[in-house]
């Protein structure tokens, strides 16, 4: 479904795809490729990095040669977007939130309990709600070529687990520099601080926050049990990761490596996700072996009533047209 919405999107915006015509490429083509994480094995980053990096060698015949660079070794998500803008970095795994900060309508995703589950979510994404960000975000210089998944977020902290809204209040988070993540948690009483990824382990060590809320295999990736103590299963937001790739990039390929380009980014997403979802009890079972204390919220009726005026503001930005069809899409 996705494949056929984004290829109805680029032929749209006076891109060629064609799949079996000869390629004008003599040389090997180099594509790097960076994210932010690590590359544990659960690490759902590097998990879709190296599914894409496996398709696109494979399917290219070693035409292409996908070079990766994890931890932040091309810096942060908003540097390598612009990178990925320019043209200097050909293509990434980017937290949705990020990706939103260059178009806004990204923000739905985001949205504090949107998706009931993560079927739910891929089946939206991989539909007409999927293909018009890719169509905005295509305009940006980016292309969307997978929505992967980074597994819900969950709430962690050295304070006290989180059962209710009121447990949040006055707590410090750590969040992405993004509106709707600061919006949700002052809308439950929490103190959000804005902070860049490649600063918070430190922050969170020393003090300066007491907490974050990221998926549950970036927890264990990065060692967050080593310095936060409660483990909140709040299923908040859904984490969308987007493979990106540079339009640049993409535009330059002969038609058979633009198709090959495609298609692997099609396996390596349904292969990623595979490997997400069967990871998370796994994940969940080592973090407490870590010494973590884990709960989970029970009800989430008290916060989605603390957090619906989000859905309203969130309309000046994403659009009253997308925010009603994604609302539909999700009922």
């Amino acid at each position: 479904m996705f494949k056929r919405h984004f290829l109805s999107s680029i032929v749209a915006l006076g891109l060629t795809v064609a799949v079996g015509l000869p390629s004008v490429a003599a040389a090997q083509t180099i594509m790097k490729f960076g994210w932010t994480t690590g590359e544990g094995e659960t690490d759902p980053y590097a998990t879709g990095a190296r599914n894409f990096k496996a398709a696109v060698e494979k399917l290219s015949k070693g035409k292409i040669e996908v070079q990766l660079f994890p931890n932040r070794q091309l810096g942060d998500e908003k540097q390598m977007l612009e990178g990925l803008r320019f043209g200097t970095l050909d293509g990434a795994v980017i937290t949705n939130a990020v990706i939103a900060q260059v178009e806004p309508a990204f923000q739905v995703n985001d949205l504090p309990f949107l998706y009931a589950s993560e079927a739910q979510a891929q089946k939206v994404l991989d539909g007409e709600v999927g293909a018009e960000l890719a169509a905005r975000l295509s305009k940006k210089g980016i292309l969307a070529l997978g929505f992967m998944e980074g597994g819900y977020r969950q709430m962690i902290n050295n304070k006290q687990p989180v059962s209710t809204p009121s447990d949040v209040k006055g707590v410090k988070y750590r969040v992405m520099q993004n509106p709707v993540f600061i919006d949700m948690f002052n809308s439950l009483g929490g103190a959000a601080v804005p902070m860049a990824w490649g600063e918070t382990f430190t922050a969170v060590q020393q003090g300066t926050v007491d907490g974050l809320e990221i998926p549950l295999a970036v927890i264990s990736a990065n060692k967050y049990y080593e310095v936060t103590k409660f483990l909140s299963l709040t299923n908040h937001t859904y984490s969308m990761i987007g493979l990106l790739v540079s339009k640049r990039f993409f535009d330059k390929l002969p038609p058979d490596l633009q198709a090959v380009v495609v298609e692997a980014a099609k396996i390596a997403t349904a292969e990623q996700r595979r490997s997400s979802a069967a990871n998370q009890q796994v994940i969940i079972d080592n973090l407490k072996s870590k010494g973590m204390q884990v709960n989970a919220i029970g009800d989430t009726a008290a916060f989605r009533t603390a957090v619906q005026p989000m859905y309203e503001k969130a309309k000046q930005t994403v659009g009253d047209q997308l925010m009603q069809q994604t609302l539909n899409a999700v009922k």
